[in-house]
């Protein structure tokens, strides 16, 4: 990765070297209904699946994947729904 510093032209923007990654810009930090029902799910499922690998149960093992799947699958959806950052369900109503 290069450490060239980024450049202000005289425009104002900032330019960044190529290959150089521009930290300016803000993230966010995926704080969403549709981005904490998934983590608390796949958690949930992380810990089905810890469980299962300490009392050696493949079945309950296996079904802990599968809730952490689940909760991939349903943050994608409720991203997709409206859920997400800045989803149209989450639109300020003016209260």
């Amino acid at each position: 990765m290069s450490k060239a510093p980024a450049s202000v032209s005289k425009s104002g923007t900032r330019q960044v070297a190529p290959g150089a990654i521009d930290h300016s810009q803000e993230l966010g930090h995926g704080n969403s209904p549709a981005a904490w029902t998934c983590v608390i799910v796949m958690l949930v499922g992380a810990l089905i699946m810890s469980i299962a690998f300490v009392i050696a149960n493949t079945p309950i093992f296996i079904a802990g994947g599968v809730v952490m799947v689940v909760g991939l699958l349903l943050g994608y959806v409720m991203r997709k729904a409206g859920y997400g950052v800045e989803g149209s369900k989450l639109k300020n109503s003016g209260h």
